[in-house]
């Protein structure tokens, strides 16, 4: 039992079962991953349990005898916080309660859940964080007199009471019932705007790139780099829950979008995965995945594996990727010697070293994302109707624009596009010697 100097923040005991089936030194990691989740959340840790079992106890996750001496460590030092790196049932949390006699147990969900609950700031992402919460955490807080107390800036909140909403969330089962039914309505309702926004991007022909990667790997400050996106920045896990999206101009004057994204991390239960996932949506739909990897984590390769994972449960493991390894002003990287297996030979990408905080290697990432977006462009001539200046609009923010002629009733265009929207713009393009009215050429 590891037992440290606690700041003013709620103190909090950590709880740890390192199982048979874990890898050497895993439990450990994700111990301090749950120390971190702490931080972020407003607390700090004043012990460490853990315990060696083949297996939970499916009553109390931990031993009995262990349990008491955890109860005597909260009692004799006043803890009124314990969390256990794993989930725990309804009957978990009850069982270890009755036990300890006054502390509130969490489990590494709740905490993920009020972490969320605090950092998110637009509708959909309040939305999502309240009915992730009802469905997950408030089951596990009924008939404890417990309510979560609104958001609003309001950090004043007890660890794993916080939550968004426009009042206090009821924990009586009946109003749980219809306020879940209520918010996944409105949750249907914002997907569909978010659908219809897709499509006009779709239809706008530009590239769309997803920066993706783990909690804390910079991927704000990555986007505020490039874009002057203004995004808040911090030192802590899941500091952006909700994504932003903001217009690039490559050197060759093609523009791109280019998403920041909610972080990954171990152990993400597949349930929150669901309740963010139009959220996470944003790195299926794009056209381009940037993973960010923090270089200077000890744990940066195990973190990459996670990013991975779950970029291949996203359904989008296959699409066009750089590998950017950042933090490079703090870490000795040698992209020549990474460790074997760090980069899929199957993905058409590659890996550079930046610092997206003072710039460092940003002008290589920028030439490799633009050979990228270029790749499998061609030379096409396009006639678009006076009439019809949304249309060149469109074609302009799309494609490289090489020339432009006005005429009387037409303006023909020159340039450079890809084969998405080649056919996007296609009833306008002219047609090459021996290619068929009506049919495009077949490029590789």
């Amino acid at each position: 039992m590891d037992t440290q100097n606690a700041n003013d923040f709620e103190k909090a005991v950590l709880v740890a079962v390192d199982t048979s089936d874990m890898k050497d030194g895993e439990c450990e990691i994700s111990l301090a991953e749950l120390e971190r989740l702490l931080d972020t959340a407003g607390g700090s840790v004043f012990a460490k349990v853990v315990q060696s079992l083949d297996h939970p106890n499916s009553k109390t996750c931990i031993g009995s005898g262990k349990l008491i001496e955890l109860g005597e460590l909260c009692r004799a030092n006043d803890i009124k916080l314990v969390i256990f790196d794993m989930e725990l049932s309804p009957a978990q949390i009850k069982n270890i309660e009755d036990v300890l006699d006054g502390a509130r147990v969490l489990d590494r969900s709740m905490l993920i859940l009020d972490i969320f609950a605090l950092h998110a700031s637009s509708a959909e992402g309040k939305l999502q964080v309240e009915l992730a919460q009802l469905k997950y955490t408030a089951p596990r807080l009924i008939g404890k007199g417990i309510e979560m107390s609104r958001l609003g800036g309001n950090t004043g909140g007890r660890i794993g009471t916080r939550g968004p909403g426009e009042s206090k969330l009821e924990t009586d089962r009946r109003h749980l019932k219809r306020r879940i039914e209520q918010l996944e309505s409105e949750l249907e309702d914002l997907d569909r705007g978010r659908l219809t926004q897709r499509k006009a991007r779709e239809r706008s022909g530009i590239a769309k790139v997803a920066i993706v990667g783990y909690t804390n790997a910079g991927k704000s400050t990555l986007l505020n780099r490039l874009t002057d996106a203004g995004i808040l920045a911090e030192d802590k896990l899941f500091a952006t829950l909700d994504p932003t999206t903001r217009k690039f101009t490559l050197p060759c004057g093609v523009d791109i979008l280019l998403t920041d994204t909610v972080g990954f991390i171990r152990n993400l239960p597949h349930h929150l995965i669901k309740a963010f996932k139009s959220t996470l949506d944003e790195a299926a739909y794009a056209d381009i995945i940037l993973i960010l990897i923090d270089s200077s984590d000890p744990e940066a390769m195990s973190q990459l594996e996670v990013t991975e994972n779950l970029l291949k449960d996203l359904g989008a493991s296959d699409k066009p990727t750089i590998y950017v390894y950042n933090k490079c002003d703090v870490a000795d990287i040698d992209l020549w010697h990474l460790p074997e297996g760090t980069l899929s030979p199957t993905k058409n990408g590659s890996a550079v070293a930046v610092s997206a905080k003072n710039g460092a290697g940003i002008d290589e990432l920028v030439r490799r994302l633009e050979k990228l977006v270029l790749d499998g462009k061609t030379d096409e001539t396009f006639i678009i109707p006076n009439s019809e200046q949304g249309v060149v609009s469109r074609l302009y923010a799309a494609a490289k624009v090489i020339d432009i002629d006005y005429g009387a009733e037409n303006v023909t265009i020159t340039a450079t596009v890809d084969h998405k929207t080649r056919g996007q713009f296609d009833k306008y393009r002219v047609r090459k010697e021996g290619e068929r009215d009506g049919e495009e050429e077949e490029y590789e």
